[in-house]
């Protein structure tokens, strides 16, 4: 995997830096999406908040790749559609599951997608891992023990158990992108939108569900302008501005070198959590949180030279 160091080939220093700053912004957005999460959502608005914040964006994507969309095939509907459906999941996952955890676990155990998608990859083709991404793996869930025992040696909280699902789920998605052969070839953009959509009428349908919380329309009218800038935040800047930068900077320097800039994610999650909520995770938490970040590097360097 490339160095920050290192301009990917053929990239000028300069030009290499100019890219990679969005895409490290991205990392800092996502860092600080459980903050920004965890700010304006409770037990009770969780789908609500869901609804807002990808339908508020769900119109700018399907305008912008508008054309892409009509030249989808039927399977590539079907085969996206299905993705959608596992990132509903995902989605409900976190997001439960930071309202029920600080914002520096949420940021680090999701961070454990980094070293299951490998270990799946590995069971579903068969092949034995690097015995260094083992113990790689091995570094990151004794860091994650650890983390989640910060006040003293007692179960996981609830929180913590459904960002450790979020992170089976979103490995998960992953698997199913690269095994789905009709998503393949399918334009990003459009991938994204129909995936995105899917989510929503979810959500959509889970609201209007008895017994699910607050209605969409009820959140929103409560809201004054804290949990609105917090849900402008999430919308805006941690899924569309997220998107867009994506696709534009793998255009611009290697897939690896993006990879790797927003792998940072859980130093910027834990930083939000610490420095702006003042979360406390005492000297066993902190151990763990060094162990999961130490552990998801030198996994994600084995499983990229195996």
């Amino acid at each position: 995997m490339s160095s920050l160091a290192v301009p990917a080939p053929g990239v000028a220093p300069r030009r290499a830096w100019l890219t990679d700053l969005p895409v490290l912004l991205v990392a800092v957005f996502w860092g600080g999406s459980y903050l920004a999460a965890k700010g304006i959502t409770t037990t009770h608005t969780v789908i609500a908040v869901l609804v807002l914040r990808f339908a508020l964006v769900l119109p700018v994507l399907a305008v912008a790749g508008w054309r892409n969309l009509r030249a989808l095939t039927a399977a590539q509907w079907r085969g996206a559609g299905v993705l959608g459906l596992v990132l509903s999941g995902i989605f409900l996952l976190e997001t439960y599951g930071v309202v029920h955890t600080s914002a520096t676990n949420a940021g680090l155990i999701i961070s454990l997608t980094m070293i299951f998608t490998p270990l799946a990859e590995a069971v579903v083709t068969r092949t034995r891992p690097p015995r260094s991404f083992l113990a790689a793996a091995g570094l990151s869930v004794a860091g994650v023990v650890l983390l989640t025992q910060g006040g003293g040696f007692t179960a996981p909280s609830a929180g913590d158990l459904l960002m450790l699902l979020a992170a089976v789920a979103r490995t998960v998605h992953v698997l199913a992108m690269s095994r789905i052969k009709a998503v393949r070839s399918a334009d990003s953009l459009s991938l994204t939108t129909v995936q995105l959509a899917a989510s929503v009428a979810v959500f959509a349908v889970l609201a209007a569900a008895p017994g699910t919380g607050a209605s969409p329309f009820a959140v929103a009218v409560d809201f004054g302008p804290r949990e609105w800038a917090g849900l402008l935040f999430l919308s805006v800047f941690c899924t569309l501005f997220a998107f867009f930068v994506q696709m534009w900077a793998v255009r611009r320097t290697s897939p690896s070198r993006v990879s790797l800039l927003l792998g940072t994610e859980p130093l910027w999650a834990a930083g939000a959590g610490i420095l702006i909520a003042h979360e406390h995770i005492g000297a066993v938490g902190l151990a763990g949180a060094a162990l999961v970040l130490a552990g998801t590097a030198w996994g994600r360097r084995a499983a990229d030279t195996a």
